[in-house]
């Protein structure tokens, strides 16, 4: 095996060099997450400029993720072969591309192709690659790493929608998307040219001769990476169609309670900010315990948290429980990577953290859809919970699993 870059002073993995790489990584999920929550808030704006109905004006965000997803394993492909630089300056063009040619399209199914081909392929770049660009360059500290890295994409959630919103009071949206493109490509290619110095996978031979630990592989759960990677996806695929419900639907749930919109983005801004302090502390968790306890311990409160859905819906209570749903669920995406750098090759890392993460974002479009259809169904949203709660179980089941197979303690750092 090609010894890494990093075993120079100046770059060895958890320095100094490392944290600057998850500065710039965390810098560029945030500025490219903007692909991800700019339809959402110009929704409204784009359905009256077009007259079309609601179904219609939802196409755009569709398409968006399923360009997302795909973006996840194509992208990731690369990064495996090349690094992550040229797929960040590409995901930077994309990008303004992608915002420019909405901002001049002249029917929503013109806009609908640019959000989904280049917005939402050019989104994906800073979220999986990124996330397996950045494990690659920490050892002893590498769940913190990865999950510091995927809060920019909520991050992002935090702050465009504002940036968005003021864009929207002194143009329209043509412009607030001409600025977005503009910003997107000067700030983004300075960054990545940042991230040059492209860190070549150690064996585990070589992290233990320098100190490090050694994570076990596939083998040792007794199942093939084939196996054990398509456990990952179905598991993936369980987690984010419950995980779905409450962030897809609250607004609506609220609305139907008669609390009002108002109070239920209100509670989706909580499950966001809830979702950040939940990826810090499972990755500080990862380091200690390994990537599938923590995984775990977070898809288990979140099946807690929604079951207490189901008998609690007083505002305050909900304000509580959606708390309580963020706090438990933003660490569980995250911990993903980590299982595929502690059990799989690192030289796929990018191809396979993408394939997890690809299959948690069709769990998110599939839950969604699969939760308003069994409203129309039953009229409540109480049997949508349930089915959350099974798909849940599921991933939970997957989980305890590999847990029995592997067998292990939590790895022991030097």
């Amino acid at each position: 095996m090609p010894t890494s870059l990093s075993v120079t002073d100046a770059h060895a993995p958890d320095g100094p060099y490392s944290w600057f790489r998850l500065a710039v990584s965390i810098l560029l999920s945030t500025l490219g997450g903007v692909g991800m929550w700019s339809v959402v808030v110009v929704l409204p704006a784009v359905q009256a400029d077009y007259g079309v109905d609601r179904s219609d004006a939802s196409i755009p965000y569709t398409l968006t993720m399923i360009g997302f997803a795909a973006g996840n394993l194509l992208i990731g492909r690369w990064v495996d072969r090349f690094g992550i630089v040229l797929p960040v300056i590409g995901s930077a063009l994309a990008l303004g591309a992608g915002f420019s040619l909405a901002a001049l399209s002249v029917d929503i199914w013109t806009f609908a192709l640019a959000q989904g081909v280049l917005i939402g392929i050019g989104t994906a770049a800073t979220f999986g690659p990124l996330l397996a660009d950045v494990s690659h360059w920490f050892v002893r500290r590498r769940g913190i790493a990865v999950a510091a890295a995927a809060s920019g994409n909520y991050l992002a959630g935090a702050l465009w929608p504002s940036v968005i919103k003021w864009g929207l009071e002194v143009s329209d949206w043509r412009g607030t998307y001409f600025l977005i493109a503009t910003i997107c490509v000067l700030a983004m290619v300075p960054l990545a040219l940042l991230l040059r110095t492209r860190a070549v996978p150690e064996s585990d031979a070589a992290l233990a001769a320098r100190g490090g630990y050694a994570r076990p592989a596939a083998a040792e759960t007794g199942l093939s990476p084939k196996v054990l990677q398509s456990l990952l996806v179905l598991a993936g695929l369980g987690c984010c169609v419950a995980m779905s419900m409450p962030q897809v639907h609250i607004v609506a749930y609220c609305a139907d309670l008669g609390y009002g919109v108002a109070r239920g983005a209100d509670m989706l801004a909580l499950m966001v900010g809830g979702g950040i302090v939940s990826r810090l502390v499972s990755g500080v968790l990862a380091d200690r315990i390994g990537g599938v306890r923590t995984l775990l311990i977070g898809s288990v409160l979140q099946c807690a948290a929604l079951f207490l859905y189901i008998p609690f819906d007083g505002l305050t209570s909900l304000y509580i429980v959606s708390l309580i749903f963020g706090l438990s669920q933003g660490g569980i995406v995250p911990s993903y990577a980590v299982i595929v750098r502690e059990y799989l090759p690192a030289r796929e890392a990018g191809q396979r953290i993408g394939l997890v993460i690809m299959a948690t974002i069709v769990g998110m479009a599939l839950g969604g859809w699969m939760s308003g259809w069994i409203y129309d169904l039953t009229g409540s949203y109480q049997a949508a919970f349930l089915n959350g709660i099974a798909w849940n179980l599921m991933n939970i089941a997957v989980m305890v699993f590999l847990l029995l197979r592997s067998g292990r303690r939590s790895p022991a750092v030097a």
